[in-house]
């Protein structure tokens, strides 16, 4: 295909600023699917994407479009996420395009995330198109959007279009501009092949399936080729693209994007950001590839049931494959066997990666304590990464503590400011500035712990501010802290999956919240139940479970107290011994209620 002809441009907003209805209306207006198969959120292929409403996973389309100049057109279409724990679904999309549209919503403006995605775009030299998304609302405030757009962004007023990708009006100007101002795709299909590996997915039937973006040269079916940084070599076994559904070619030749097919059945030789290249003619250098990502949180992963550990192990080397910025280790714990400590980007994308486990894959899963990677110097002068509670050291052996900060960008309605201001100083939060950005709205920047941003705090700014505010963050650096192990007892057991690691200002509450969440989830027993937190040996909060009693003298009609008494006292003998050997059954629940604590 002539490359000039081509063009690769991704679409990237703030979270439900309306991407997905975008994608919709210009894949009806170029007809790459009938009417009759068309459904709407068509790139969200995943159940859990439409049930939220929000996009996950980054998903590309190869559309045909006859423009207003005669010529027929390739235009591959990448629809990324715009929730902040997504935002390594969007760099990955970036570095496959030339050029994007950044969509804002013309009642809610420039948000938290307009802002990130812009910078990220600007990163690789994109070719940006601002489009004014939602026209149609009555609350749509066209005029303060474009200023905001001028003022913050520092695009051009001419350049922003105008959209209301409900009603599709707006859609065939914006792709007119995308084929005007996005370049074509450089490189040469007579070069030695590079191709970059942007995604991958697993297929029963085909393995891991490679989403590809063609740098220089061609590729076929029959092909031997070659993963530049893993080393790996495989003959090609199908060449496709997606339209929308993955459809094989001949082959794919510089510029274009689609997917390769080479029999993986091994998920982890997949490296996102890979280059391949051509056994038989290589190319000299790899390309660039993606910055490698850095989990924010960690937690553990566990089978409710120890025997379904190898098929959570098979799952999990499967997800990697469509999110990489999922890390993994094994780990075993004494209440709940083995399982694996993972690393993510936030509580959102913890909640989504165990629910696509739990439904792609069948499994029943229990999620330990979430924790920040805490740097300790011990006073031996050891350095240690503790992103494990278990993995925490006494505290008479602990020199001193930090923790990772974030600078985090809160835009919020200026009649929310106090309320914002407050709930962000209640976590432990240093203040920097205030920018008015127009009459309505204001920037606040504060430098905060990560751990006090990846908890419930997004949730609270968005209830606080009726759902007009925004959040963003970035990690900056570490800072001393005084951070300690909290441990839950059960009837004197250390239950390691429940224990965390916490701000020791913040331990106390967290202690007496957390033995109270669990006295509601953990069933009664036949025998007394103590839950409790504990510092060390310190003691700080405790609940009992009241034991199931059960009524030894109801049948005992009149007669002598003392034969009473004598059953009364071989319940108690019972319970005592129930106590020593009975075994606390907790549920689930118990868990979700630790992690949402």
């Amino acid at each position: 295909m002539d490359k000039s002809l081509i063009r690769n441009f991704s679409i990237i907003a703030h979270i439900d600023h309306g991407k997905s209805t975008l994608a919709d209306r210009i894949i009806e207006l170029t007809n790459a699917i009938s009417k009759r198969e068309f459904h709407d959120q068509l790139l969200d292929d995943m159940d859990l994407e439409r049930e939220r409403g929000i996009t996950i996973k980054a998903s590309a389309i190869r559309l045909d479009y006859s423009a207003k100049d005669g010529k027929a057109y390739c235009l591959n279409l990448i629809d990324t996420p715009g929730h902040v724990d997504f935002t390594y679904e969007v760099s990955k999309s970036i570095a496959a395009c030339e050029g994007a549209l950044l969509l804002v919503d013309a009642s809610q403006g420039v948000e938290a995330q307009t802002v990130a995605n812009l910078y990220l775009a600007l990163e690789h030299n994109l070719t940006i198109i601002p489009v004014i998304n939602k026209i149609d609302l009555q609350n749509a405030d066209i005029n303060k959007v474009r200023k905001q757009i001028v003022d913050i962004l520092g695009l051009e007023r001419e350049e922003i279009l105008l959209a209301s990708a409900k009603e599709g009006r707006g859609t065939e100007e914006i792709l007119e501009r995308v084929i005007k101002k996005i370049s074509p795709p450089r490189g040469d299909a007579a070069n030695p092949l590079q191709a970059l590996i942007f995604d991958s997915r697993f297929d029963t039937y085909k393995g891991a399936v490679l989403f590809i973006r063609l740098v220089n040269g061609t590729v076929r079916k029959g092909m031997k080729v070659r993963m530049m940084h893993a080393g790996n070599i495989y003959e090609v076994k199908e060449v496709g693209v997606f339209k929308p559904k993955p459809t094989e070619i001949e082959q794919l030749s510089c510029g274009e994007v689609g997917y390769l097919g080479c029999n993986i059945k091994d998920a982890s030789e997949v490296v996102i950001g890979d280059t391949i290249t051509d056994t038989e003619n290589p190319a000299a250098i790899a390309l660039p590839g993606y910055r490698k990502v850095n989990p924010m949180v960690y937690c553990g992963i566990y089978p409710v049931m120890p025997k379904d550990f190898p098929d959570l192990k098979d799952a999990i080397q499967k997800m990697k494959l469509s999110d990489a910025s999922f890390v993994f280790e094994p780990e075993s714990s004494a209440a709940l066997g083995m399982g694996f400590r993972c690393g993510f980007l936030g509580l959102l994308h913890i909640e989504i990666i165990q629910e696509r486990l739990e439904r792609e894959y069948g499994l029943n899963l229990v999620i330990t304590t979430p924790s920040v990677v805490y740097k300790i110097t011990t006073k031996n002068g050891d350095k240690l990464d503790v992103d494990n509670p278990s993995k925490f050291p006494r505290p008479e052996l602990i020199a001193s503590a930090e923790e990772p900060f974030a600078r985090v960008y809160i835009i919020t309605p200026k009649d929310s400011i106090g309320d914002t201001m407050k709930l962000a100083e209640a976590r432990r939060s240093v203040y920097k500035s205030t920018e008015f950005l127009d009459e309505e709205r204001v920037r606040l920047v504060y430098e905060m712990p990560i751990a006090e941003v990846i908890t419930d705090f997004y949730d609270k700014i968005k209830s606080i501010t009726k759902g007009y505010g925004s959040l963003d963050y970035e990690m900056i650096d570490y800072r001393k802290t005084e951070v300690v192990k909290l441990d839950i007892l059960i009837n004197g057991d250390p239950i390691d999956a429940l224990s965390s690691l916490i701000n020791k200002e913040k331990a106390a509450f967290k202690g007496r919240a957390l033995v109270q969440k669990l006295k509601e989830t953990i069933p009664r027993h036949l025998f007394k139940i103590a839950i409790q937190a504990a510092i060390g040996g310190h003691v700080i909060a405790r609940e009992d479970v009241s034991a199931l009693g059960k009524h030894v003298t109801g049948k005992c009609y009149g007669g002598d107290i003392t034969r009473k008494r004598k059953l009364w006292e071989k319940q108690k003998e019972g319970k005592k011994r129930l106590k020593q050997f009975g075994k606390v059954e907790i549920p689930q629940e118990a868990f979700f209620a630790a992690l949402k604590t």
